[in-house]
């Protein structure tokens, strides 16, 4: 898909959010942040990877200092940067080093999504693959403390994985072509 300017960008996230993400119920713990406003989306426009990582730093940061009641989370978007998904997916690595090295190890976690997701040990097009595929790279800002209140709350955690793949499989080519229409396979 060709890159949008910003508010195209934002309005792509927001619709794969309410379609994909919410709608499948991918995520069952999205829903409710979300439509309280604790979701900030930030697009990063960058097109190198040191800039991406002071963006992630920066928002991290900003997530430290808000409480949950007004930021639960944060999405930033890289449309401009991570085309491959090994490079996007290597660069997870320094992330993760730039959470420890900022003293954030068991604050902070990052999820990630990205259009060419492929999960270790899937062929690129499986379908179980479409579970963490997003209209652009992003990189998923969360809070340990509530991640770990919500998982603590759900009775089926574990299950999410399998019910996801489930769901997406389940999906019929058309009803796969409309909500990932960013995927030149469909």
């Amino acid at each position: 898909m060709a890159v949008a300017g910003r508010e195209d960008v934002l309005a792509h996230i927001d619709h794969w959010l309410d379609e994909v993400v919410i709608g499948l119920n991918l995520c069952p713990f999205a829903g409710s942040p979300h439509k309280a406003g604790r979701v900030r989306k930030v697009v990063c426009d960058s097109t190198d990877e040191a800039s991406v990582a002071a963006a992630l730093v920066q928002e991290l940061h900003l997530l430290q200092a808000s409480s949950t009641s007004e930021l639960e989370t944060t999405l930033v978007v890289a449309p401009h940067c991570f085309a491959d998904f090994l490079d996007y997916n290597e660069f997870l690595g320094v992330v993760d080093d730039l959470i420890e090295q900022c003293g954030w190890q068991g604050v902070f976690q990052v999820a990630s999504f990205h259009p060419d997701y492929q999960f270790a040990g899937t062929c690129e097009g499986d379908d179980e693959n479409l579970t963490n595929s997003a209209p652009y790279p992003i990189f998923h800002l969360l809070r340990e403390e509530s991640l770990s209140k919500a998982v603590d709350s759900y009775p089926a955690v574990a299950q999410i994985p399998e019910t996801n793949m489930k769901t997406i499989r389940g999906l019929t080519s058309e009803q796969k072509k409309q909500l990932f229409y960013y995927l030149a396979r469909f």
